[in-house]
């Protein structure tokens, strides 16, 4: 059964805080049992955003509880000590607002300097097995969501907008395909600016969009912009490898 492979954790001796955003933070607890993360979602002065932080917490510890044994993505932790270990400048936060998951060691997509020549087809068979078990990413635009493993295979993270489908339907299609689409615009992405020495390959690589994310991209997410907007190292958009590069080098045959 999902969860049941939870690990209880020991007390953290070290917080740092990874980023905030509308919604809370994201923080990397450090102790004698390693690293873990924990998200807060404790929203901000935006009017509702702690009802809305609360929704997308309880969105994402279903959907990675539904990936229970899936390594490429990470596993949620039980650990009163990690959920109440003071945040630096914050105080303890209140344990129905707390997500604590395991720690990935990997670097994000935008940020790796080399790339496998079989990476986004890796990317792709991991989408699809998300998919196999009725979970849509929903959220896989940003390149901080996408992670380059040391060994070179891929990794996810930041399920607060997945969705859990267990018998199907045609939003679950929809979804997939919307997933799927993503992955596509990033292949298109790295791999012709990697194979023509840096040369951007311009906006709408990849897949069309479907009728729901054309609707998304006019009315949803300016919206959810305004929500969401970051600040620190996180303001305004995610991070994203800039057009001029530099771009990570091929590895392997």
């Amino acid at each position: 059964m999902a969860g049941e492979n939870r690990r209880t954790l020991e007390a953290p001796q070290a917080v740092r805080i990874l980023k905030r955003d509308a919604f809370g933070r994201v923080e990397r607890l450090e102790g004698s049992f390693g690293v873990v993360v924990r998200r807060v979602a404790c929203g901000s002065s935006v009017v509702g955003s702690r009802t809305v932080a609360r929704f997308l917490l309880r969105k994402e510890r279903r959907a990675l509880l539904h990936l229970d044994g899936q390594s490429a993505v990470p596993s949620v932790l039980e650990c009163s000590d990690a959920v109440g270990a003071v945040s630096p400048g914050e105080g303890a936060p209140d344990p129905r607002e707390v997500l604590v998951r395991s720690w990935i060691e990997a670097v994000p997509l935008w940020k790796t300097e080399t790339l496998p020549r079989d990476y986004f087809d890796r990317l792709e068979a991991l989408v699809r097995e998300l998919h196999d078990r009725g979970v849509c990413h929903n959220d896989l635009h940003k390149e901080p969501n996408i992670l380059v493993c040391p060994d070179g295979s891929p990794a996810l993270v930041d399920f607060q907008l997945a969705s859990v489908h267990p018998t199907g339907g045609r939003r679950f299609r929809v979804r997939v395909a919307e997933d799927l689409r993503h992955v596509a615009k990033h292949r298109a992405r790295y791999v012709r600016a990697m194979e023509e020495g840096g040369v951007h390959p311009g906006a709408g690589a990849g897949r069309h969009a479907s009728l729901v994310a054309r609707a998304w991209m006019r009315a949803g997410k300016p919206v959810y912009n305004r929500l969401t907007g970051r600040f620190g190292s996180f303001d305004g958009d995610e991070p994203r490898r800039p057009r001029e590069g530099p771009w990570p080098t091929w590895v392997g045959s």
